[in-house]
């Protein structure tokens, strides 16, 4: 039995420990916001926290979670008034808006160790994560909005 909490609720899984945490969140919890992107880890939309950190929920076994909190996009603020979603909206960022939950918690994950980053910290970052639509300058724009920067 493996003990986390998922957005700050108490959870338990029961099945196979490989499993990866993106199939729990979003096939047994319901939580959708985490999205399948390559499967390897390599695009950053299944981006959440774990224990505080940015991590790949495609390839996070189940395993890794165990008495972990873990974060989703649902969890960083459900009315949608974090920092860093206020930004995204002032900055105008998303174009079809698929890689921005990823997106959104690896800049959270950065402003956390770093909350006034300049543009190399961002970049350095969030190298990691794909925009298809290539709206890095919004994004970058947005994580100086949020660290209370002028874009």
């Amino acid at each position: 039995m493996i003990r986390l909490k998922v957005n700050g609720l108490a959870r338990q899984f029961d099945g196979d420990p490989d499993m990866p945490l993106l199939w729990y969140l979003r096939d047994t919890l319901g939580l959708t916001g985490t999205k399948f992107g390559c499967g390897a880890g390599l695009c950053g939309s299944c981006t959440v926290h774990l224990g505080g950190a940015a991590v790949r929920s495609c390839i996070t076994p189940m395993s890794a979670a165990a008495g972990k909190n873990v974060t989703t996009i649902e969890g960083l603020d459900q009315a949608g008034a974090h920092p860093l979603q206020k930004a995204w909206k002032t900055a105008h960022v998303p174009q079809c808006g698929y890689c921005q939950p990823g997106q959104i918690m690896q800049a959270a994950a950065l402003l956390k160790s770093h909350p006034h980053p300049n543009d190399a910290d961002i970049d350095q970052a969030m190298q990691g994560n794909l925009c298809r639509c290539g709206t890095y300058q919004r994004i970058r724009q947005a994580i100086k909005i949020a660290a209370g920067g002028k874009s």
